[in-house]
């Protein structure tokens, strides 16, 4: 099992939300903002930021880092690792049948990603045989595009998807990001475009609208 660090927000919640951090990164990438996100007309969630093993990545030199899978070249998608996306994947869906062995039903999850950990979230998601409350995209792009349309699962087909990107980010250009969402709007998913003014990176506008949008989708009506 990932280790992984966990806030909830109160006691025996009723939701929770898995969130992958990006390269080089861990889990503790993303736990400052969960304050910020000003979630407290929601039910209880449970947050869940796991790590990802150290692995060379070959676009940084070989360097030793946490990852999701190795990076061959700056576009992303040459000779992309699907042995690694697929072993991450495996690991990752642990964690949601965790919480699902816990309680939770899996239409109150959320799966949530940045860069590398929103090409996981999007590769699990889309394929996750259970339907999902939610899949969060921030900064990243749909890996393994080729093989989605024999792989993915009807259970998220109607699944919200929100993605986010910054129009001045040069580590995920903007371009392979938008070509992910128009790939998705194609094959019918319920997906929104976020764009702000950023690079590789989270704003106070974006943390706003990605409230709004886990209420949306966490508060049951």
């Amino acid at each position: 099992m990932l280790p992984c660090i966990e806030i909830e927000t109160s006691p025996n919640p009723s939701t929770s939300i898995i969130w992958l951090h990006g390269l080089g990164a861990d889990g503790n990438d993303f736990v400052p903002i969960v304050p910020e996100l000003h979630l407290e007309g929601c039910p209880g969630i449970r947050f869940v930021f796991p790590s990802a093993p150290s692995m060379p990545v070959t676009v940084n030199g070989g360097y030793v880092m946490p990852a999701w899978y190795d990076i061959v070249g700056r576009n992303l998608m040459d000779q992309e690792d699907a042995a690694g996306i697929h072993r991450s994947a495996a690991s990752i869906v642990q964690l949601i049948e965790k919480e699902a062995s816990r309680g939770i039903a899996y239409e109150n999850i959320v799966l949530a990603g940045f860069s590398q950990g929103c090409a996981m979230a999007l590769q699990i998601g889309l394929r996750f045989p259970h339907k999902l409350a939610g899949i969060m995209a921030l900064s990243g792009y749909l890996p393994l595009a080729m093989s989605l349309n024999t792989e993915k699962h009807p259970a998220n087909q109607h699944t919200p998807i929100f993605m986010a990107h910054g129009i001045y980010d040069a580590v995920v250009v903007p371009e392979r990001a938008e070509a992910s969402y128009a790939l998705l709007e194609k094959m019918g998913y319920s997906v929104s475009w976020n764009e702000y003014p950023m690079e590789h990176s989270v704003n106070r506008e974006e943390l706003m609208d990605i409230s709004r949008f886990l209420q949306s989708v966490l508060i049951k009506t």
